[in-house]
C-alpha cells in the first residue's frame, strides 16, 4: 500500500489529514473470471486470502469521519522500466523462451507506471473524486497470451513457449500461482469518469517504451 502527497513538505501533513490515497491490487480484489466484467462499483474482496488481505488494507487506509476526502486506486500489473513485473519476464522474453502461463485466456489487467502515479496525482489534485478508482489501463482488455505476444514483438522475439500451470505453482506455491493463473477482466469506468487522462492507454505502445 503506498500514499502520495503534494507540495512542499511543510503541508504534507495537512493534505495527509485533509486528503488521503492509497494504492492496493485490482487482481487480487476481484474474484477470477473469464467471462466476468469488474468496474468500481463490482463486489470482491472476501472470496480468498489474497482478496480478504486486500480488504484489510483498504480497510487500514480508512480514515473516519465524513470530512475526509479519500481516494483508493486497485492497480492492475504495473509496468515500469525499474524491475517489478517486467523486470523478472524479460530475460526469458529476450531469449526467446517468452510465452503465456498457462492457459494463456486469464484476462491481464496491466497499467503503465506513468498512468499509475497520474492517478494518484489526480486523485490529490482534482477535488471531485473520491472512493475506489480501478488503476488499469483503458482498454481493450488484454488476455495473458495477448501480452505475453505484445511484448515478444516490443523485443522483436517470439513468444510462443507456454509456461505450464503445474510449473507455476511448483514455483510460486497455490496461492500467488492463481494470481497469476486466473485473471479478472477490470475496467477503470469511474477513473475515465473523473477526467484521467491515459499517457499509455494501449499495450504496444507502454510496452515498447518500457523495453526502449
Amino acid at each position: 500500500m503506498s500514499s502520495l502527497g503534494r507540495g512542499c513538505p511543510a503541508v504534507m501533513p495537512l493534505l495527509t489529514w485533509l486528503e488521503q490515497t492509497s494504492s492496493t491490487l485490482s487482481e487480487a480484489y476481484y474474484q477470477p473470471s473469464l467471462t466476468a466484467e469488474y468496474d468500481e462499483d463490482s463486489p470482491g474482496g472476501d472470496f480468498d486470502f489474497f482478496s480478504s488481505l486486500v480488504t484489510k488494507w483498504e480497510a487500514a487506509a480508512r480514515l473516519p469521519g465524513d470530512s475526509t476526502r479519500q481516494v483508493v486506486v486497485r492497480s492492475g500489473v504495473v509496468l515500469g522500466r525499474a524491475g517489478g513485473a517486467i523486470g523478472h519476464m524479460l530475460l526469458p522474453f529476450r531469449l526467446g523462451l517468452g510465452g503465456p502461463i498457462g492457459s494463456g485466456h486469464q484476462f491481464f489487467p496491466w497499467i503503465h507506471i506513468s498512468d499509475l502515479v497520474g492517478i494518484l496525482a489526480h486523485a490529490l489534485e482534482a477535488r471531485h473524486v473520491q472512493g475506489v478508482l480501478n488503476g488499469v489501463a483503458p482498454g481493450p482488455t488484454t488476455t495473458n497470451a495477448e501480452f505475453a505476444q505484445a511484448l515478444g514483438a516490443a523485443l522483436g522475439r517470439p513468444a510462443f513457449i507456454p509456461l505450464p500451470s503445474t510449473v507455476v505453482k511448483a514455483i510460486f506455491g497455490r496461492e500467488r500461482a492463481i494470481m497469476l493463473l486466473e485473471g479478472q477482466k477490470v475496467v477503470p469506468r469511474r477513473t475515465l469518469a473523473t477526467g484521467y487522462q491515459y499517457s499509455f492507454p494501449k499495450l504496444g505502445a507502454a510496452l515498447k517504451e518500457v523495453v526502449a
